[in-house]
Order: structure tokens, then sequence, then C-alpha cells
């Protein structure tokens, strides 16, 4: 690893935790801020807290690998939020066009006829021509005749249903259109460029190919954790592996009572979203994984989520058990069998399938649906004390109605 700045001038440079500088300097000041109290700080954490300081190892944004995949990330969240606001004026336009064209994540054809033929009407750039030639709108063949003709009815539809509303303008909702389409295209595009730049990058950081084989891990999610959690080999232990995820249980514990609560949620979100889609993709194939997932939901309550951020750190240690060892990750059955992916995906579906019964009743409500469906005290009294809509003399108290 390159040395940079101090570290090459041969200081030790160690990497303090925000919060533990943070707690010091406000039990010396709780109220101020300076660079001498700050100095202060820093210099007896040494002192107070050794156990808690680091050697840098590495380059931080400098590191290629980093950057390039926190930069993958920071375009698929735009091109997400891109496919919304287009999904939104495609709903907009007409109830018919999403079944026609789909949501969420449009194709390439579907993105071609958006960004061409936005609006059911127009001058004869616009619809007309699809009328003539439904067949030729994309150049590759891939949207045919029959989807040209359910496109044309949903047109049909969006204009008869705007007219009895009033009307709309088409031609500036079309511009609108166009215009999402063409940044959804064009963040495709970067996301197919920035992916092979990572794959790349990632098989200098990894040329021993061992995060890849993980089940569940391709280049991108292999890249994605590689790259947030740098060489593995600089953690003291798999427990540290397991806290730097972010994924354990926080400890509450006071006397003879131990209770863990949610997940500390530390360090790089970016690298628990990867964790927990590995996760999910590891449990249909790795049986013990399968068999720790299934006990979760199955057997204790929990809903998915809860399970797959179980599971999570169980893959990351073993994937820091491997790269530490210098050995590839070996599917193995619950009675320690070695075996093989396919044997593992039909173990996996045999032994621990959730129905999705269960899983629609294990699954969590929303904070926002909890929230929606329960009245607050205010609400409730002034139901009660509702008054009645006749004139004041005629109205009748809440307890003389009882």
């Amino acid at each position: 690893m390159r040395k940079t700045g101090l570290a090459a001038k041969g200081a030790k440079v160690v990497l303090v935790p925000p919060e533990q500088s943070a707690d010091l300097r406000d039990y010396f000041n709780k109220h101020t801020k300076t660079d001498k109290l700050d100095s202060r700080v820093l210099a007896r954490l040494p002192l107070l807290h050794p156990e808690g300081l680091r050697e840098v190892d590495n380059l931080g944004p400098a590191e290629a690998l980093r950057r390039a995949v926190r930069h993958r990330s920071a375009i698929q969240r735009r091109r997400i939020q891109a496919m919304q606001r287009l999904d939104a004026l495609v709903e907009l336009l007409g109830p018919g066009y999403a079944d026609v064209l789909g949501s969420g994540d449009y194709t390439k054809s579907a993105l071609a006829v958006l960004e061409r033929w936005g609006g059911p009407e127009g001058t004869e750039e616009g619809w007309p021509a699809p009328r003539r030639r439904p067949a030729r709108q994309d150049e590759r063949g891939h949207f045919g005749t029959g989807k040209a003709e359910e496109l044309l009815a949903a047109a049909d539809e969006a204009i008869a249903l705007w007219e009895a509303s009033g009307g709309l303008d088409f031609p500036e909702l079309a511009q609108d259109i166009a215009a999402e389409a063409r940044i959804v295209r064009a963040l495709g595009t970067e996301l197919a460029a920035i992916e092979e730049r990572v794959g790349a990058l990632y098989k200098e950081a990894g040329p021993t190919g061992i995060v890849e084989p993980a089940p569940g891990l391709g280049v991108t999610l292999a890249a994605g954790i590689l790259g947030r959690t740098g060489d593995l080999d600089r953690f003291a232990n798999l427990s540290g592996v397991r806290a730097f995820t972010g994924l354990v249980p926080k400890v509450d514990q006071s006397g003879l009572g131990d209770n863990p609560r949610g997940p500390t949620k530390t360090g790089d979100p970016g690298l628990r979203q990867a964790l927990y889609m590995a996760a999910d993709h590891a449990r249909k194939v790795d049986p013990t994984l399968a068999e720790r997932y299934h006990r979760l939901v199955v057997d204790k309550g929990k809903h998915q989520g809860s399970a797959l951020c179980s599971v999570a750190p169980v893959l990351m240690s073993r994937i820091a058990a491997c790269w530490r060892n210098g050995t590839r990750y070996e599917l193995r059955d619950t009675d320690g069998r070695v075996i093989t992916e396919d044997e593992g995906r039909a173990i996996c579906a045999e032994r621990y399938k959730v129905t999705p019964e269960l899983r629609a009743k294990r699954r969590k409500a929303s904070a926002a649906k909890t929230l929606k469906g329960r009245a607050s005290r205010r609400r409730k009294e002034s139901a009660e004390a509702a008054p009645a809509s006749g004139p004041p003399e005629a109205q009748t108290s809440p307890h003389e109605a009882a």
C-alpha cells in the first residue's frame, strides 16, 4: 500500500472514530468547540482508548475501486429516480400505457417509443407515423405489430379520457416524457460504462478471485463489497469484520439483563445494501444460510428484512475467512457434505421454502401504513364530542346520547 502525506515522512497516522472524539470533547466542555480543545482531545485518546485507534491502511477516497463503486451507486440512484419521474409522467398520460410499456425499468424499445412518440396525438412526426407503420418504430424489430396495436389502443383511450376531462396539452407532456426518456437512456449508458470499469478494477484488487465465487455474488456485488471493505486482512478478527458492516445488533447489558436491539448501522450504507442483496441470493443456494433464514422466519416469527440482516453478517464473515485463508467458498449441506451449486438450489427449494402466505404474514407494515390506520387522541376526542348539525338548543351531549 502506498504511503502519502505524514505517513511518507515516517509519522504513524491513526484513525480516530469521530463519535469517540466528539464524546470526549463534550466531556471537557459541552458547549464549546475550538481547535485547542480538539488538540487536547486527540492527544488524550491514545491513553484513554488505545484499542479504538488503528493505523490508516488505505488511501480512502483516493482508492480507485472504492471511488468507482460509489460512483456506480450514485448513477444507479439517479437512474432509479429518473425512472420514477418517467413512471409518473406515463401514468399522467393514460392508464393503458403502463400496461403496454411496463413500468419501473423500461426496455430499450419502450424508451425509444417514449422518446420519439411520447403523446397520443401531434404533427406528422408524431403519432400518425406509427399509425401508418406500427411495426417499424424500433429499428431492431423488438417491438412488433401486436405491441404497436396495443399502444395505439392505449393512445385512443388516453384521448377519449382527457377529452371527457377537459383536455390535456399532449405536445408539452410529450416533450417532458421525451426528456426523461433521454435522461434514462444516458444514465443507462453511463451505468454500463462504469460497471465495465468496476469489473476491471475488481480484478486488480482481488486477482485471486476469492470474493466472487461466494453464493449470491456476481462481479458487481463482489466489487461493491471489496471496494467498501478494502483488504480484509487489515481486521484483527472476524468480529471486527462483522462490526464494520453495521449489521450486528446493538448491545444493551446491565447486571443480569442482556437485551440485544436493532443493528448498529455504522459504517458504509452501500456495504449494507450490497450484503443484504447478496444474502437474499445466497440463502437460495447455500443450505446452511437457508436453514438459518428459514428458522428465523418460520420458527421465530421474524420478517424477511430482519432475517436477511442476520444472514448477511454471517455471509460476510465467511467471505472474510476465505480471503484471510486464501481459499474459495465451499458450498456444504447442513451435515457438512460438500455439494454443487445445483444441488444447493435443489436442497434449499425442497427443505427451506417459505410459502408466500407465511411471507405475507411475517411482512412488517410500514410506518406510514401504521400511522394512517391509527387515530390520535385528539381525533378520538373530537369524534366523540362532535356537535350535531342542528341549532344549539337541539344539540345533545355525548353522555345523554349514550
